[in-house]
C-alpha cells in the first residue's frame, strides 16, 4: 500500500488540520454519491445549543457499516499518517446534506481539551467554485484562517476543537453538498 501523504496541512491556533486529495478512485466516490441520494436524511442536527431552532439534514450510519466502506479504509490510513504514534477509533458516523438556503453555523465538534479528530469527506462527482459550499476554519476571535473547497473525494482531518462552519451552496448549485463525517477518539 502506498504511503498516505497530505496534499497540504495547516494549523489553526496550534491545532492540526490536514487535507488529502485523491485517496480513492473517482468511481468509488461516484458510487458513494449515488448511495447518498437514496439515504434517509432527517432534519435533526444543529451546530450549537443557541442555534437549535435551525436544524440541518443528517443521515446517521452504523459504525459496523462504516468500517466496511472504502471511505473508512482511506480515512484510517490518513489518520495513521497524521498521528502515527496514536491509535483512533470511530465513535460516530453520519453524513451532512446541505443545499441552498440552509443555515449552517460556526461550531466545534467537542469541548476544549478533547484529543479527538473529525474526518470530513466531500462526496460529489463534480463541484464548481461558483457553487460555494466551502468549509471555513476560524480562530477563537472569529477570523477565518482557512477556507477549503468541496473538491470531489477530498478528506479533511482536523482537531475537533477547531471552530468551523460549512457554507451552504449558492443558488446556482442544483445538487446537494454531501459531507460524510466521522468522529474519532483515541483508542485504548
Amino acid at each position: 500500500m502506498d504511503p498516505v501523504t497530505a496534499t497540504r496541512s495547516a494549523t489553526v491556533q496550534g491545532r492540526e488540520l490536514a487535507i488529502y486529495d485523491d485517496l480513492l478512485p473517482s468511481t468509488d466516490i461516484a458510487r458513494y454519491h449515488a448511495l447518498l441520494h437514496q439515504a434517509p436524511f432527517t432534519r435533526t442536527e444543529f451546530a450549537r445549543p443557541d442555534t437549535a431552532t435551525h436544524r440541518h439534514w443528517v443521515s446517521e450510519m452504523a459504525l459496523a457499516a462504516l468500517q466496511r466502506l472504502p471511505l473508512w479504509r482511506a480515512t484510517a490510513g490518513a489518520v495513521r499518517a497524521l498521528r502515527p504514534r496514536e491509535s483512533y477509533r470511530p465513535y460516530r458516523a453520519y453524513t451532512n446534506h446541505a443545499a441552498y438556503g440552509d443555515m449552517l453555523y460556526v461550531h466545534t465538534d467537542a469541548l476544549p481539551g478533547a484529543r479527538e479528530l473529525t474526518a470530513l469527506w466531500f462526496v460529489c462527482e463534480q463541484w464548481d467554485p461558483d457553487w460555494g459550499g466551502e468549509l471555513l476554519c476560524f480562530d477563537d476571535s472569529g477570523d477565518a484562517l482557512c477556507v477549503l473547497s468541496p473538491r470531489p473525494g477530498r478528506l479533511v482531518l482536523f482537531d475537533v476543537v477547531i471552530r468551523h462552519a460549512a457554507r451552504p451552496p449558492s443558488p446556482h448549485c442544483s445538487v446537494p453538498r454531501y459531507t460524510p463525517a466521522f468522529r474519532l477518539e483515541p483508542a485504548p
